[in-house]
């Protein structure tokens, strides 16, 4: 990038590389791709959304992180890349010191849902912990993976409210469901996007949402906060970072467009039906979003005793499932 152009604030005249740490089709993907698209359209630049998946979305940030400081490389960093470090230690960035924040983009709610069949009478989140108080041996629960937020999430809860239970990861969110569908596992903490169709068939029941708010498409549901655990607040979320040392007039120029692109209201529109909440905050505050949640699960994790390796039950089977174990 020329000094002119960074002084104008201009990202570059080149092509804009849009870096998604995870596969096509999910909920960070998706809504890369809708502001993706307004980017283009607004700076009248060509952007090309690069999904390079793997290690919680570790390889992509690594890359990102050593890319050249001029504008032209983002990323959507989501929960899962930010905490990878945690648990990597030789990821090869610090979420922290090795990016610049431009703005956040939306929130990706989180329920906790239970087989409706497997237990009738759990219908929120009081009787969910009593019921698991009172088995014999911890009650299992299933999330997308070792270390993902919801594995993340509940373990908070049990710290807050004081009881136990055994987690049952899977690798990925759709075998997760499918099982607890199944019956395999009585219990999920996931994102909602991948549970609203099963909550809307009556299949799953949601019990509770982690956010600090309700969420409009499930407004009957109360968030834990309201349920007893005050000052509980778990939502994933995602937001566009630049390589540290990206000229600051560039910075607050992909912000302004950003806040400009999520205010519309077709977008919120688009990101809603992705399982997204629009959510603008600018680079300062993304900043302090950052530092404070990879401080606060990072807590977690160390106070858990959380690793990426396998739980050592990496599976459930039916025949062997007792509700309560």
């Amino acid at each position: 990038m020329g000094a002119v152009q960074a002084q104008q604030g201009s990202a570059s005249d080149k092509t804009l590389k849009l870096v998604v740490p995870f596969p096509a089709g999910g909920s960070t993907d998706m809504a890369s791709r809708i502001v993706g698209q307004r980017l283009a359209e607004r700076l009248k630049q060509t952007v090309v959304i690069e999904n390079r998946a793997g290690a919680s979305g570790a390889i992509a940030a690594a890359q990102v992180a050593k890319s050249v400081p001029d504008g032209s490389t983002l990323m959507m960093l989501a929960t899962p890349t930010m905490l990878a470090p945690h648990f990597n230690k030789a990821a090869g960035y610090d979420t922290t010191k090795d990016f610049t924040p431009v703005a956040t983009v939306y929130d990706l709610p989180i329920v906790i849902v239970v087989n409706a069949a497997l237990l009738p009478d759990v219908t929120d989140l009081a009787k969910l912990i009593a019921y698991a108080k009172a088995q014999p041996k911890p009650m299992h629960y299933t999330s997308s993976g070792v270390g993902s937020f919801g594995h993340l999430s509940m373990e908070l809860l049990q710290q807050l409210a004081a009881f136990e239970m055994q987690h049952v990861p899977y690798k990925g969110g759709v075998p997760a469901i499918t099982d607890t569908l199944g019956g395999v596992v009585p219990v999920m903490y996931s994102d909602l996007v991948a549970a609203l169709p099963h909550i809307k068939s009556g299949k799953l029941r949601a019990i509770a949402i982690g956010s600090p708010q309700r969420v409009s498409v499930v407004p009957d549901v109360k968030t834990i906060s309201e349920q007893g655990i005050k000052g509980y607040d778990a939502i994933s979320w995602g937001g566009l970072m630049v390589t540290k040392g990206t000229p600051k007039p560039v910075v607050d120029r992909f912000a302004q467009e950003i806040q400009d692109i999520l205010a519309d209201k077709e977008v919120q529109y688009k990101l809603r039906d992705a399982g997204c909440i629009a959510n603008f905050q600018g680079p300062s505050q993304m900043a302090q979003r950052v530092q404070s949640d990879y401080a606060k699960w990072g807590r977690v994790i160390r106070d858990r005793s959380i690793s990426n390796e396998a739980d050592s039950r990496t599976k459930c089977n039916k025949d062997e499932l007792v509700i309560g174990g």
